[in-house]
C-alpha cells in the first residue's frame, strides 16, 4: 500500500456512472486508485429512475469497509447529491456533474440553455428512455477518447430513463457535505460554464481540466488525484 492511501483519511471510494453509459468507464480510474491502495466499489446504476438509482447507490456504500468518498460523473452526480447524505459519506466528488439543489433535477437543470451552447445529439424518447445519436455520440460526448473506444461506447449505450433525467433531489447532500468540482472545459454535454455555476453553488473546491464529457475516460489521472485530494482533505463533523 502506498503513501496516498495512508495519508487518507476515507479510504473507501464508489464510483458512480451518469446516463448512456455503465460503470466499465471508470476502469481507468478505479485501477489508479487500487494502486494507491484504496477500496473502490464502482456503482452499476440501471439509470431507469433517481429512486432506483439512488437505492443501488446506497447499497455500494453500505458494502464499503469505511467511510466513503462518493463520486458522481455526468448525471451520476444528481445520484450523489441524493445519495450522498447517507452518514457513512465523508465527502463528494463531481466529475463534469449536475448537483442539483431541492427540487431540481437534470431535466429542470437543462431547460433553459444559453444562447451558443452546444446541444447533446439526444434523439428523441423511445418507451420512455432516451439514446444520443451514435454517428454524434463521440463529437458530443467523447470527443478525445480513443475513436475506437469513444465508438464503442456510442454502440453500448444504456437507455436513460425520463424517470432518471425529471428525478428531483429531496436534501442536497452538498449543503452537509464537503465538495470537490473537476470542470472538463471542451465539455460539449455540460457547458463550462453550467459546470462552474453549480461548483460555485455548492461552494465545492474546483479544478479545471482540458477534457471532453468523457474526462473520467481520456483523463482517468486528473480524476484520480481529484479522488485522491478528497480523501486526505476531508474529515466528518
Amino acid at each position: 500500500m502506498s503513501n496516498a492511501s495512508e495519508n487518507a483519511k476515507v479510504k473507501s471510494v464508489v464510483l458512480v456512472h451518469g446516463g448512456f453509459v455503465d460503470g466499465s468507464g471508470w476502469e481507468g480510474v478505479y485501477r489508479l486508485l487500487k494502486k494507491d491502495g484504496y477500496e473502490v466499489i464502482v456503482a452499476q446504476n440501471p439509470t431507469t429512475s433517481l429512486a432506483d438509482d439512488v437505492a443501488v447507490t446506497r447499497r455500494a456504500i453500505a458494502s464499503a469497509a469505511g467511510d466513503v468518498i462518493l463520486v458522481g460523473h455526468s448525471y451520476g452526480g444528481a445520484v450523489i447529491t441524493e445519495s450522498g447524505t447517507d452518514p457513512k459519506v465523508a465527502g463528494l466528488v463531481y466529475i463534469t456533474a449536475f448537483a442539483p439543489d431541492r427540487g431540481e433535477s437534470v431535466a429542470t437543470l437543462i431547460a433553459n440553455p444559453q444562447p451558443g451552447d452546444p446541444v447533446p445529439p439526444i434523439v428523441p424518447p423511445v418507451d420512455g428512455f432516451l439514446f444520443l445519436d451514435r454517428s454524434k455520440f463521440a463529437a458530443s460526448f467523447a470527443a478525445d477518447v480513443q475513436p475506437d473506444l469513444a465508438a464503442f461506447m456510442g454502440d453500448s449505450q444504456v437507455p436513460w430513463g425520463l424517470a432518471a433525467l425529471e428525478g428531483k433531489v429531496s436534501e442536497p447532500a452538498w449543503r452537509v457535505k464537503p465538495s470537490w468540482y473537476l470542470v472538463a472545459t471542451e465539455d460539449k454535454m455540460i457547458p463550462p460554464a453550467a459546470q462552474r455555476a453549480m461548483a460555485g453553488r455548492a461552494e465545492a473546491v474546483t479544478t479545471e481540466a482540458a477534457g471532453s464529457h468523457a474526462i473520467y475516460v481520456s483523463n482517468p489521472g486528473a480524476v484520480a488525484d481529484l479522488i485522491k485530494q478528497a480523501a486526505v482533505g476531508t474529515h466528518k463533523g
